[in-house]
C-alpha cells in the first residue's frame, strides 16, 4: 500500500492508495489447466443424472442398484483423495494429475463398453479413484502456485470446471436422448474420455509447484517457477524466501509421511486441530448439503412431480446447470474482493431457504392430484436458487479454503482427508438420497437439508477466519488461538 500526504503541512492527511491488482497470465494459464481435470467429475455428476434413466431401462436395473451405481463413484474416490496426499508429496503434483487423467481415462472406457452391471461398476470404481486424486490435487497445485492477492480466483476455478462439466453433461443428455436405447447411455459414458486425454497432454506445459521444488529443495527450479508467476524478480525472491524460511524454520524435520499424520491426527497442535476441524467441517457441510444429491437425481425429482417426458427433464437439467455455471464464475470474479466468509455466510444462508421453499412445493405437488404449473415452476425456481446459493459460496469456497489454510507440511496430507470426508459423506448422501425420499418423501428430504444448512451457517459463523490476500505462510497464525481468530472475523465483517 502507498501513502500519500494531502492539504498543507497544518491540516495534512494520509490517504491509502490500494495497488490495482494484476492477474498473472502464467500463473493463471497454470491453474487454468489443473483445474481442468475437474471436468471430470463435473461432466460424470451430469451425464450420471441422465444416463441412468436409459441405463435402468436396457439393464433393468432396481432402486438399489441405481443408488449404488450413482454413489460408487463418490465412496471410491474415498480411496483416491486418501492416496493423493502421499502420491503428490512423492511424484510432485503435476505426475499426481496426470495419474488421475489417466485413471479416469480407465474408468470412462470400462462403463462406455460395459456389456453387463458388474462391468459398469468396476468402471465406476476405477474412474471414482481417478476422481478422488483430482479433486484434491487441483485445488492444491492452484493454491501453491497462485499469488496471494489472485488465489481467491485462481483457486475457485477447480469448482467452475466441476460447474461447466455438469453443465456439459446436460447439454449432451438433452443432445443425446433422441438415439437408440443401449447405444445413447453407452455413447454419453464414453465422451467422459476426451478431457481426460486433454488433461494428459496440458499437463507438459505445466511447471512443478515452487512449495514442492522447495521440499525437495530444488531452489532454482522454484525461483524460475515463482519469476514466471510473480509481477516482477524482487517479487518472486521475496516469495521464495517466505517460502523457504518457512520450510527450513517451521517444517523440514516434521516432513515425514507417517509424523505428519501423527501431527494430523493423533497430537495436533490447538492451531493444527482449528485447521483441521474447519477443513473437515466446510468438507462435510459441502455434501451433507445435498447438492451433488439433488443433481444427480432432479429428473426422478420431477417425474414424481409430474413431468415424465425424458426431453422435457433434460431442459430443466440444462437451466438448472446454467444457474450454476453463471454464479460460480461470478463468484470466482468477486471472491478476491469481498473475501471467504460473507460469500460462505450468504451461501448457507440463501440455500436454506430455497431448500426449504423446494420442500413446500414438493409436498403441494405430492398432495395435488392436477399437478398445477405454477408450483412445478416455483420448484424449478427454488432448485435453481438452490444450486446458485451453492456455486457463489459454499462450492467454490471449499477447495479454496482446504488448499489453503494447512501449512506446507501438512497440505497435501491434511487436504486429502478433508476431501476424503468431502466424497465419504457425498457418497453415503447419494447412496440413500432414494430411499430416504421413500420413507419422507422429497419434501421432506429437502427440509431435513434445509435444516442441515441452519447448522452449517451457525459452524462457519464460528470456525471460519477471513483468509482473503493473505500468503499461505501466513494464514496458520489466524488459527494459532481463539483471539486472532475472533480478530479474523471481526476483519471480515468491517
Amino acid at each position: 500500500m502507498e501513502k500519500i500526504e494531502v492539504g498543507d503541512h497544518s491540516k495534512t492527511k494520509e490517504v491509502i492508495v490500494k495497488p490495482k491488482v494484476k492477474m498473472n497470465k502464467y500463473a493463471l494459464a497454470c491453474a487454468l489447466l489443473a483445474s481442468t481435470n475437474s471436468i471430470l467429475l463435473g461432466y460424470d455428476i451430469g451425464v450420471i443424472s441422465g444416463a441412468i434413466l436409459y441405463i435402468r431401462e436396457d439393464l433393468k436395473l432396481s432402486k438399489f442398484q441405481e443408488e449404488i451405481l450413482v454413489g460408487s463413484l463418490n465412496v471410491c474416490s474415498l480411496i483416491g483423495s486418501l492416496l493423493s496426499g502421499k502420491t503428490s508429496d512423492l511424484i510432485g503434483r503435476r505426475y499426481t494429475i496426470v495419474l488421475a487423467a489417466c485413471t479416469f481415462f480407465a474408468g470412462a472406457m470400462l462403463m462406455g463398453l460395459a456389456p453387463s452391471y458388474p462391468y459398469l461398476m468396476a468402471g465406476r470404481v476405477v474412474a471414482g479413484i481417478g476422481v478422488g486424486y483430482s479433486l484434491m490435487i487441483a485445488p492444491v497445485y492452484t493454491a501453491e502456485i497462485s499469488p496471494a492477492m489472485t488465489r481467491g480466483f485462481m483457486s475457485s476455478l477447480p469448482e467452475v470446471f466441476i460447474t461447466i462439466g455438469i453443465l456439459l453433461g446436460y447439454v449432451v443428455n438433452y443432445a443425446l436422448s433422441g438415439i437408440p436405447n443401449g447405444w445413447n447411455w453407452r455413447v454419453m459414458l464414453l465422451l467422459a474420455v476426451v478431457p481426460s486425454i486433454g488433461v494428459g497432454l496440458g499437463v507438459f506445459f505445466m511447471p512443478e509447484s515452487p512449495r514442492w521444488l522447495v521440499m525437495k529443495k530444488r531452489l532454482s527450479e522454484a525461483k524460475t517457477v515463482l519469476v514466471a508467476t510473480s509481477e516482477n524478480e524482487e517479487e518472486a525472491e521475496v516469495r521464495l524466501g517466505e517460502i523457504t524460511r518457512a520450510w527450513e524454520l517451521h517444517e523440514a524435520s516434521n516432513f515425514v509421511g507417517q509424523s505428519v499424520w501423527k501431527e494430523l491426527l493423533w497430537r495436533p497442535t490447538p492451531g493444527t486441530r482449528r485447521i483441521l476441524i474447519a477443513a473437515i467441517g466446510i468438507n462435510f457441510f459441502m455434501q451433507a448439503s445435498g447438492n451433488d444429491a439433488v443433481i444427480y437425481y432432479l429428473p426422478e425429482v420431477f417425474s414424481a412431480a409430474g413431468i415424465k417426458k425424458k426431453k422435457l427433464l433434460f431442459a430443466i437439467n440444462v437451466i438448472m446447470g446454467t444457474a450454476k455455471a453463471t454464479f460460480v464464475m461470478i463468484s470466482a470474479l468477486v471472491l478476491d474482493k469481498y473475501g471467504r466468509r460473507p460469500l460462505l455466510l450468504l451461501s448457507s444462508v440463501g440455500m436454506a431457504v430455497s431448500l426449504s421453499t423446494l420442500g413446500l412445493g414438493s409436498m403441494f405437488l405430492r398432495a395435488s392430484g392436477h399437478k398445477p404449473s405454477w408450483a412445478i415452476v416455483v420448484s424449478v425456481i427454488a432448485v435453481c436458487a438452490d444450486v446458485s446459493f451453492f456455486s457463489i459460496g459454499l462450492g467454490p469456497i471449499t477447495w479454496v479454503y482446504s488448499s489453503e489454510i494447512f501449512p506446507t507440511r501438512l497440505r497435501a496430507q491434511g487436504t486429502s482427508l478433508a476431501v476424503s470426508v468431502n466424497r465419504l459423506v457425498s457418497g453415503v448422501v447419494a447412496m440413500t438420497f432414494l430411499t430416504i425420499a421413500t420413507k419422507i418423501t422429497f419434501g421432506g428430504m429437502f427440509f431435513v437439508l434445509a435444516g442441515i444448512m441452519v447448522l452449517a451457517t451457525v459452524f462457519f459463523f464460528f470456525t471460519i477466519p477471513e483468509t482473503k490476500g493473505k500468503n499461505l505462510e501466513d494464514i496458520g497464525k489466524l488459527f494459532e488461538n481463539k483471539k486472532t481468530s475472533d480478530e479474523g472475523r471481526e476483519m471480515s465483517e468491517t
